[in-house]
């Protein structure tokens, strides 16, 4: 079973499930506003990571993130701009998935919108304000956190700690009762998009938006909640504030991930920094980002620079010749080091040492080669499939690529000159198929031809 650190306990525990063989997550998705950068980069591969491994282990996973479209961010650009804040929505919502086909990221079991849950979200409202939990104050409804036992419990702090910090990512309420209370319920202004409530037309607090809707998808007691160190405090502690008010469990345990730094080495390819994810895969191969994040502990802060991705890409370009390498060698795993794959993965996520081993097995599998040994060579091939294939990294051979006849011709003429050991003119013939963009490389099953 796989150990992760829980931030509200502050340990490395074992992630339990409510229901055997089956893992219910919850992470907090874009609030679409503009493009993606890097840092969502890293929490939609972390969490991409995290899933494609509890499934491998034979886990069904259920994996439900949500979509902010209601936000004072969409709101401030949509004025901005003189647009509709539906539209602005909805447009960098199509770039949110554009951005995610790219890095090869598996779409959530659900998605829900948060534009789907108002209803459910006045609904919670109104509760928290029967049970004594919410007040009416003249700019909309705030949660009262000194009625809420426990609160602080993810950042570790007492109520008297947090007072100076106020609650919400804007702007404290004039109204508020105690500085840490924050904004079930906003009453809408002239000209600004709203929905009817029994206290106004307006429209409900980012924090509530989660609440409502991991529970409607996932039920109380679900097993994974998670997202970045940025979304402890206020989100997620506002998050579990609502729930308990209501009598709820919520979240059984909470991972979040560390930052990105840019603060290194200058990121540039060619042009500026590139700090858009979108640049980001047109820049490099979406790939080298996988394998960066993989060779990083999730917890750690991590640095993405030219030199980073460069490197990552170089380390790539090894795994897929191997792969080359070894296409039409037939093996089976090593269950020795699908084993001690496992303890890493299971040693709170532990992806760098999962990324050693991988290395290991091209290591291992290109000494074998060298020796002439295609036995052992087929079986680290095996096993190298299948640690990527567990955490998501997609290894090419170039099979299926389009070479041109000609191109073809000339690798088949190396191969003939080979044969007659012709070792001059194989060499003039490969520095013909270089001339033309393409390289060939020698493998068991035969000449493999790919653009360089």
């Amino acid at each position: 079973m796989i150990s992760l650190y829980d931030t509200a306990t502050q340990q490395v525990v074992p992630l339990a499930q409510r229901d055997p063989g089956k893992v219910s997550m919850y992470v907090c998705g874009p609030t679409v506003y503009g493009p993606p950068h890097l840092g969502h980069g890293r929490s939609v591969l972390v969490y991409d990571v995290l899933r494609r491994y509890l499934t491998w282990t034979g886990l069904d996973v259920r994996h439900v993130s949500n979509v902010t479209d209601i936000d004072d961010k969409i709101i401030e650009r949509a004025i901005n701009e003189g647009r509709d804040s539906s539209d602005i929505a909805r447009k960098c919502e199509s770039i949110w998935w554009e951005a995610m086909d790219r890095l090869d990221v598996q779409r959530p079991t659900e998605i829900p919108h948060a534009t789907d849950y108002v209803e459910g979200m006045v609904a919670l409202i109104s509760a928290l304000i029967e049970r004594g939990s919410a007040y009416l104050a003249g700019d909309g409804v705030y949660l009262a956190v000194e009625t809420v036992a426990g609160y602080g419990l993810l950042n570790h702090q007492s109520l008297d700690d947090l007072r100076e910090g106020g609650g919400d990512r804007e702007l404290v309420g004039a109204e508020k009762r105690h500085p840490a209370d924050f904004a079930l319920w906003k009453l809408a202004k002239p000209g600004e998009p709203s929905w009817p409530s029994p206290w106004g037309d307006g429209r409900p607090g980012w924090h509530t938006e989660c609440v409502v809707m991991s529970l409607d998808l996932l039920g109380d007691g679900f097993d994974l909640h998670s997202g970045g160190l940025d979304l402890v405090f206020p989100h997620h502690e506002n998050e579990r504030a609502q729930a308990v008010a209501m009598g709820n469990r919520f979240a059984n345990h909470w991972m979040h991930h560390g930052f990105i730094e840019l603060e290194g080495e200058k990121m540039s390819k060619s042009l500026g920094n590139v700090r858009n994810l979108l640049d980001l895969t047109e820049a490099y191969d979406p790939r080298a980002f996988r394998l960066l994040i993989l060779r990083s502990h999730y917890r750690s802060p991590m640095e993405v620079t030219d030199a980073s991705m460069t490197d990552a890409e170089a380390a790539l370009d090894r795994l897929d010749a191997f792969t080359r390498r070894t296409e039409g060698l037939e093996g089976k795993p090593d269950a020795d080091v699908l084993d001690a794959f496992r303890a890493a993965m299971d040693r709170d996520l532990d992806t760098a040492g999962a990324v050693d081993l991988l290395f290991r097995q091209v290591r291992e599998g290109n000494s074998a080669l060298d020796a002439g040994d295609e036995v052992v060579a087929a079986k680290t091939a095996a096993t190298a499939r299948e640690i990527a294939g567990a955490v998501g990294l997609e290894l090419r051979s170039g099979a299926g690529t389009e070479v041109p006849a000609e191109v073809l011709a000339l690798a088949e003429q190396r191969q003939t000159a080979r044969g007659a050991k012709d070792w001059a003119l194989a060499d003039q013939l490969r520095e013909q198929i270089s001339a033309a963009g393409y390289t060939v490389e020698d493998t068991p099953g035969g000449p493999v031809v790919r653009p360089a």
